[in-house]
């Protein structure tokens, strides 16, 4: 019997090894912070909601009408409008005890302080939000911004991006953040969308669906709540909901079988959040000029009912023209109320929104059952994120913390993966590093990292660069300079802070880029949105042409990678461009 005993200790003793070295890389691998792995264990937020839960039912109790309907109330918040501003904002944490701020513009930093300080001040902790669909980089200064989500629709390996989504999440709960209102699962199936485009996954239902369910699952397994947005599709318009309503023209079954499509999956995948967009949707609710935020049919009769989702619907910001232009003073936040929305995020004015709400519960326009179940809901996030147990965010090493070194070796990894080959093949693209090369960034009036890595890859180069202003006649100059080169590098630029769908070039700066695609041994590679390439006749006819879709300093460097032969590009076309280069485009 002893050696049995000694036996078995030994067996054991040899599987808890296992199981901790098996935890520790696990750990090393997904390079989070230790204290993330905690949040594996953590139930989902969807499965709690309709489980006893004591401290959501205590608050509950303790609070009149009135402090109920305001745990529903989102306001906004700016680290970047002074102190006045934040004084205000703080007084109607006080006054109005409201559920949750959205924090937008400024720096972490004072973020992280003013969010220590406001839930100092309210009685129930507050609820954090922003928009991070690529990150803290998305609104605050001095972090990091992960590729835009366009750029993330290329990649093959979805467990990079799961992989981002748990970097995410460590960075909005390092600064006291629990809800992000990302990611967007829109289908950009218009080019001219003025709005999603280059935030959305692509226009291939599957791509996105799969996209975005690999980053919130890995945003919400490291404890991060998530919110997928614009249900039930922003994709397909050509209008801005910020300044005016979108029309949705198009039949239920279009709708239902592709743009609700994603939205469904997510649903299914256990997202724990939905955003309704400001759309007016006939073919759903034939109400005239009716957004889609205050449609009951919509946003219960198809989310809660049909698709049978049960965690947090969020209205889209309530102070955009989408909504106030036809439903103002106050009416769009009762309609958001009443049509199933629990969460009503920045309404114009948040004292009279509460005072319309309460009124309407005191008249009976929603059931006491289904008001109890919305601040609940509400109630139950703040459980879930851990602020029944409160602790403030600490301002040691936040800097450091946030720009962590793993943290930007995936952003170089997610850039690397992204690159797009949609012209040209392994032999094309890789240029001899001991020709006479000329190094050109055009769109641009200083040097790139693109002709610096560049540079350092072509020993024997030159720099020249192309404003996307240049008059003709210099253009003509350059153009003879670089015949006396044997090999070409391109890069094409778009400078400005969002890559939109057309370059703002001249028309002689793109008549230089068809002259250059022309040209034997040239490879070009775009540093802009990918629709830019419909706009520049005759780059269809490049020797090598790469998509590598924003000017980020990551992109660039993995262009040079792959000029150079080091890297194989893997992207696929997140987008149909044009009849030359379609969805899935991308050579290997």
């Amino acid at each position: 019997m002893p050696k049995l005993n000694t036996r078995l200790c030994r067996t054991f003793i040899i599987a808890l090894n296992f199981i901790v070295v098996s935890a520790v890389a696990q750990n090393q691998q997904r390079k989070i912070p230790a204290e993330n792995s905690a949040d594996a264990i953590r139930a989902p937020y969807i499965q709690t909601l309709g489980k006893p839960n004591h401290w959501v039912d205590s608050v509950y109790h303790k609070m009149s009408r009135r402090q109920r309907v305001a745990q529903l109330i989102f306001v906004r918040a700016h680290t970047n409008k002074g102190p006045r501003y934040e004084d205000s904002v703080g007084r109607i944490i006080k006054e109005l005890e409201v559920g949750g701020l959205v924090f937008f513009q400024g720096g972490p930093g004072r973020q992280l302080n003013l969010i220590n300080k406001y839930q100092k001040i309210t009685k129930v902790p507050l609820l954090i939000a922003m928009d991070g669909e690529w990150g803290l980089g998305m609104r605050l200064d001095s972090t990091i911004s992960y590729p835009y989500q366009m750029t993330l629709g290329a990649i093959q390996d979805n467990t990079l991006i799961y992989k981002m989504g748990q970097q995410v999440a460590y960075d909005f709960k390092r600064i006291g953040m629990q809800l992000n209102f990302g990611p967007d699962m829109d289908i950009n199936n218009n080019p001219n969308n003025p709005v999603i485009n280059y935030r959305s996954f692509g226009d291939n239902m599957y791509n996105v669906a799969k996209k975005g369910i690999a980053y919130f699952t890995g945003m919400q397994a490291s404890g991060l709540l998530t919110t997928a947005k614009h249900f039930p599709g922003h994709g397909d318009t050509n209008v801005d909901s910020h300044f005016d309503l979108p029309l949705l023209p198009y039949s239920r079954a279009r709708l239902d079988s592709l743009e609700e499509y994603p939205f469904r999956e997510a649903v299914n995948a256990g997202i724990s959040g939905v955003m309704i967009a400001h759309m007016s949707i006939p073919a759903l609710d034939s109400t005239k000029n009716l957004p889609s935020t205050l449609s009951r049919p919509i946003v219960t009769g198809m989310l809660k009912d049909s698709l049978r989702f049960k965690g947090l619907v969020v209205s889209d910001a309530m102070e955009m023209k989408g909504v106030t232009k036809y439903f103002p003073n106050g009416d769009a936040d009762v309609r958001a109320f009443i049509a199933g929305n629990d969460i009503i995020e920045l309404s114009e004015n948040s004292e009279r929104a509460i005072k319309l709400i309460r009124k309407a519960v005191r008249r009976g326009q929603i059931s006491p059952e289904e008001f109890e179940a919305k601040v609940k809901k509400v109630l139950a996030a703040k459980y879930w994120a851990g602020l029944n147990q409160y602790k403030s965010a600490s301002p040691v090493n936040l800097s450091e913390d946030l720009n962590r070194q793993p943290a930007k070796e995936l952003v170089q990894q997610l850039s690397d993966a992204s690159v797009t080959l949609i012209k040209g093949d392994a032999a094309t693209v890789k240029l001899n590093p001991f020709l006479k090369t000329a190094i050109l960034s055009i769109g641009v009036s200083s040097p790139t990292v693109f002709q610096q890595e560049a540079a350092r890859s072509f020993p024997n180069s030159k720099i020249f660069m192309v404003d996307k202003n240049t008059p003709a006649i210099e253009l003509k100059n350059i153009l003879g300079l670089l015949n006396q080169y044997q090999q070409i590098i391109v890069g094409v630029h778009d400078t400005r802070l969002r890559p939109q769908s057309k370059l703002d070039y001249t028309s002689d700066v793109k008549l230089m880029i068809a002259d250059l695609a022309s040209r034997k041994n040239t490879v070009i590679s775009v540093f802009a949105n990918a629709y830019t390439i419909a706009g520049l006749p005759g780059i269809e006819k490049s020797n090598a042409l790469l998509v590598c879709y924003q000017m980020s300093p990551e992109l660039q460097k993995s262009a040079v990678k792959v000029i150079a032969g080091v890297l194989k590009p893997t992207g696929k076309l997140p987008v149909s461009v044009n009849t030359f280069f379609t969805t899935g485009t991308g050579m290997q």
